[in-house]
């Protein structure tokens, strides 16, 4: 007898309108809050890919007027290969250092401090750095072409030349 009871009360709830009334309610709600989410985020949408693609358009005006002197260069890195294992990688990245404050021209003595107030900064690229140490610390890469621009402030910026 407890399970027809059980079955009975079981078939009533479901069977009860109100639930069903408050549960329409209640999606009709949800949907329409949903829609009008919907319009306010595709509003928003709409607006940031045009700032953000005129800032980025902006931004490589910028650059591009920034830029004084870009050159690409090929840097020999067989030195690095005379250390032990174990210091190749780091070699080869103080390599492409020296060779580019020594072809860029860029003065980091202590005499431009005084002078000016502030040094001129080398900046290597994250994928310069990934391409010398691609092949692990005992296998940098023989050789490696890079470009190297310089701002009208004296700092430089390395990159991976174009193609590489």
């Amino acid at each position: 007898m407890d399970t027809e009871v059980k079955e009975e009360i079981s078939t009533e709830v479901k069977d009860t309108p109100k639930e069903d009334i408050v549960e329409k309610e209640s999606v009709d709600e949800i949907d329409e809050l949903l829609v009008e989410d919907s319009d306010e985020t595709t509003d928003e949408e709409e607006e940031e890919p045009q700032t953000v693609s005129s800032k980025k358009k902006q931004k490589k005006k910028d650059e591009d007027e920034d830029i004084v002197e870009e050159r690409i260069y090929t840097i020999p890195l067989g030195r690095a290969l005379v250390r032990p294992p174990t210091k190749r990688a780091p070699r080869a990245i103080t390599l492409i250092r020296a060779f580019v404050i020594r072809h860029m021209k860029l003065d980091v003595s202590a005499q431009a401090e005084e002078e000016k107030g502030e040094l001129p900064t080398l900046l290597i690229s994250n994928a310069v750095n990934e391409k010398v140490w691609s092949r692990s610390i005992r296998k940098p890469p023989r050789k490696i072409r890079i470009r190297a621009t310089k701002d009208k402030e004296g700092n430089v910026k390395v990159f991976l030349a174009e193609g590489e």
